[in-house]
């Protein structure tokens, strides 16, 4: 059965729609907190009525979960860009180039900054830590060095660290370029801890 551009239209408008108060809560957002926006102000900003909003969503919680899942979405997509394709992926190969997450951020920048601001930053950070923990989990299977690594703590640990990483360069106003980030991450992926040097500074009495 061969879909028509008439049975494409509703689509097309849904997405419209649906895009338009995303847009708006967002553009709210960098004006107030979540919690001071009311329904009545998101529908006004995105020029549609109550009515339309609530065939989509039930509150604005659902519409903010709308705009997490789908930036998630596309984290999850920049995140699997370097193996996609492969049966197995060496850390060790890994190229600055294949590494599009940092691109991905910065690309959503200004999303990123109103999320990281909000006080919805607990609930967008446990979203990305899970969803990176389950396809660490279900996509990629380390294999067993013989060192003993427990699989589970290791996975989180790399999670921890490359989000540590993602919202330090968030919150210094994307201060590097991606393909900078991109460099460095791969660099610190590919450092020996154990050859890693300090020097002790005493404290000053």
């Amino acid at each position: 059965m061969t879909t028509t551009e008439e049975d494409k239209k509703p689509d097309r408008r849904v997405q419209r729609s649906r895009e338009a108060l995303r847009c708006a809560l967002i553009a709210l957002m960098k004006k107030k907190s979540f919690g001071a926006i009311s329904i009545t102000e998101i529908v006004e900003t995105a020029n549609y009525n109550r009515g339309t909003f609530y065939s989509h969503y039930d509150g604005k919680e659902a519409l903010l979960d709308d705009i997490i899942a789908e930036l998630i979405r596309e984290l999850l997509q920049s995140f699997r860009a370097p193996y996609e394709g492969t049966d197995v992926f060496l850390i060790s190969e890994l190229s600055a180039n294949s590494v599009m997450i940092f691109d991905h951020i910065y690309e959503n920048a200004s999303l990123y900054t109103v999320l990281l601001k909000s006080e919805v930053l607990p609930k967008v950070k446990e979203a990305m830590l899970l969803a990176l923990k389950r396809i660490l989990v279900e996509e990629l299977q380390p294999v067993d060095d013989g060192r003993g690594l427990n699989q589970e703590l290791l996975v989180v640990y790399a999670i921890h660290a490359l989000l540590g990483l993602v919202f330090y360069w968030i919150e210094n106003g994307f201060h590097y370029s991606p393909a900078y980030m991109q460099e460095q991450l791969v660099k610190i992926i590919n450092t020996d801890p154990s050859s890693a040097r300090s020097n002790v500074k005493r404290p000053q009495h």
